[in-house]
């Protein structure tokens, strides 16, 4: 064997290659054959130049990509031997050589990190309530009547402001250090109470507050706050209420149910309650799994191949623009958001990776695999929660190899999360 491997870290090899007799006839004789379709000289047609004359003209080029051929070639072999999963391209160096006599030159490469995961047995979990309430019901039928509801001022002066009114306002921000900055104070406000608009802890201070009453709100900034200055800030807002105002929902008819895409309300109800039930099942199940991923991910604890953390960086990004852009985010404010957030973009792309590495292992334990039959029961869920017709969702899944390669995997994770769940206690 010409090599040995030394381990740089959990993540990373380094091949160490040292031929001391060396024949590169066959890699020159391709690498002239490679130059001599590329080269164009004088006198002949392009890829016809004699190849006596290709080696003669490019002679030192030649045994140059000569040699990176060999060096490649014995990278692959020796990775293909020893049956390691590198990630990407190896960092090539201190090579040395010497014309039909000796190479040495080192190849250090990521690869998928081996490790083992705990006993998960004595694991225990409590899953929410997949329960749909009718508060939940209702407030998606008001979602549906809110572009035709009227907002009128409440007339009742012994009103208290709840959760679902309108409170037009004043307000102004207060730091611990008595400022009192532009940017949080405003007059003529109005904001729905319980948008979730508004720093936590506020919206809920303004709460059983009449028409006219004041109120001092104490609140503190979260710790991800955009505005460096105001992370974890203590800020106490003076608030004065000027106006109630609340929403008239119009009776939901089948009229209207029929303008919304239902036969009648009863059709309305029917459907509506089965995807909240589905969306709701998702929900708590996500909220399980994530759980559980933060648990196993804290005991075992390994290194990650930083090129998988780059490439997952870019998928964190790409979903991250689009909800800046629906927000109204211009690209340059972008740009400057991932600059400040970068840390933060890494550490999520880490998680995911070690979560996928996680995941496959314990496939791999409990073995699982994802089938054309589970492939076309997630289609038939699909066409159930959304609606659309099987043969459309159908085509977009199976004519794309990368699309239905990409719900294979999500499938076979999830049936590795209902493996390792069997395994645990959850209440």
């Amino acid at each position: 064997m010409s090599y040995t491997i030394q381990e740089v870290n959990g993540c990373t090899k380094k091949f160490i290659f040292n031929f001391e007799k060396v024949d590169l006839s066959k890699e020159i004789k391709a690498a002239v054959l490679a130059k001599q379709a590329d080269s164009n000289l004088k006198g002949f047609r392009k890829g016809k130049a004699p190849l006596e004359m290709v080696q003669k003209m490019f002679g030192p080029q030649i045994e140059n990509d000569a040699l990176y051929r060999f060096i490649s070639n014995e990278y692959f072999e020796a990775v293909k031997k020893e049956n390691i999963r590198a990630i990407g391209y190896p960092q090539f160096g201190n090579t040395k050589y010497e014309a039909d006599k000796t190479v040495a030159f080192e190849a250090i490469v990521e690869v998928i990190p081996e490790f083992e995961i705990k006993d998960v047995s004595k694991y225990t979990f409590k899953k929410e309530s997949e329960t749909v309430t009718d508060e939940d019901f209702e407030t998606l039928k008001k979602n549906y009547l809110a572009p035709k509801a009227e907002v009128t001022e409440v007339k009742d002066a012994a009103h208290k402001l709840a959760k679902g009114d309108f409170a037009v306002f004043n307000f102004e921000g207060e730091k611990a250090n008595g400022e009192k900055p532009d940017n949080m104070k405003a007059s003529e406000y109005m904001l729905e109470i319980g948008s979730g608009q508004f720093i936590p802890g506020f919206e809920d201070g303004m709460i059983g507050l009449k028409k006219g009453e004041k109120k001092d709100i104490k609140v503190t900034f979260p710790a991800d706050y955009h505005e460096a200055e105001l992370k974890n800030a203590p800020v106490t807002f003076h608030v004065e209420l000027l106006e109630i105002k609340t929403k008239n929902f119009p009776e939901f008819t089948d009229d209207l149910a029929k303008e919304f895409g239902f036969d009648s309300v009863a059709d309305f109800n029917t459907k509506n309650k089965e995807r909240m039930q589905s969306q709701k099942k998702r929900e708590v199940q996500s909220k399980l799994q994530q759980a559980i991923l933060e648990k196993i991910i804290e005991d075992n604890k390994f290194e990650v191949p930083q090129a998988l953390i780059e490439d997952q960086k870019e998928s964190v990004k790409a979903d991250l623009q689009k909800t800046l852009k629906q927000q109204g985010f211009n690209d340059q404010m972008i740009t400057l958001y991932f600059e400040r957030w970068n840390d933060d973009v890494t550490s999520k792309a880490a998680f995911q990776v070690r979560s996928g590495l996680v995941l496959d292992k314990l496939g791999k334990k409990y073995n699982v695999e994802a089938t054309e039959s589970d492939l076309d029961a997630k289609i038939e869920e699909m066409v159930a929660q959304s609606g659309m017709k099987k043969e459309e969702i159908s085509k977009f899944y199976k004519s794309n190899e990368n699309i239905k390669r990409n719900l294979m995997y999500a499938i076979r994770e999830e049936k590795t999360f209902d493996a390792l769940i069997k395994q645990m206690k959850i209440s």
